[in-house]
């Protein structure tokens, strides 16, 4: 990410240019929300994730996430679902007027729909997080085939030991064409996740 992308000027084109979805998405129903917490470490812009426990029972045990969960019938929202979520799992209080908006809704395999909401967290103390600052030649796509036949393409970022990957990996990418636009260049025409 560019250094000036957490800017005020950065925050406020973002704000803009999500104000229509935020406007339209912000009270559908959900499945889940996640929160995409943008910070800076030692000054460089950074993405918060979390690592889920590789003693969870599932198929996400150990993997790398955003926070966030179910949305509670208690949430007037997902950008509330996301805030409190985040506030549970990592102890992290984030004011909703850093909220900057609700991007695209993704959809995990059940097809339950999952709305990513970004929000300015600002600095983080450094010796909490161990950022890779290799992160964007670690940055490739993964393509899936079934029945030998090729079906879609997901973006897959590495990072030491940890893969970012599936809807994590689309929100993350969905979040740099926001903050970098011409900068950061996807390689998927339409990055969105097959429907059947």
């Amino acid at each position: 990410m560019l250094p000036d992308c957490l800017s005020a000027e950065g925050e406020r084109r973002c704000r803009r240019l999500l104000a229509g979805a935020t406007a339209r998405l912000r009270a559908r129903p959900a499945a889940a929300a996640v929160l995409v917490p943008l910070c800076s470490v030692r000054g460089v812009p950074a993405l918060l994730y979390t690592l889920r426990s590789s003693r969870l029972a599932g198929r996400h045990k150990g993997d790398v996430s955003f926070p966030g969960g179910k949305c509670d019938p208690a949430d007037r929202d997902v950008v509330h679902t996301a805030l409190r979520e985040t506030r549970e799992e990592v102890g992290l209080v984030v004011p909703e007027e850093h909220v900057w908006g609700v991007l695209r809704p993704v959809h995990d395999q059940q097809k339950a729909t999952v709305v990513p909401v970004l929000a300015g967290v600002g600095p983080l103390d450094p010796q909490s997080l161990r950022p890779n600052p290799d992160e964007e030649q670690n940055q490739g796509y993964t393509h899936f085939c079934h029945g030998g036949h090729f079906r879609y393409t997901l973006p897959v970022f590495l990072h030491g030991p940890h893969r970012i990957w599936g809807l994590t990996a689309v929100i993350t990418e969905f979040t740099l064409q926001l903050l970098a636009p011409g900068i950061y260049q996807p390689c998927l025409a339409s990055p969105e996740l097959p429907r059947g």
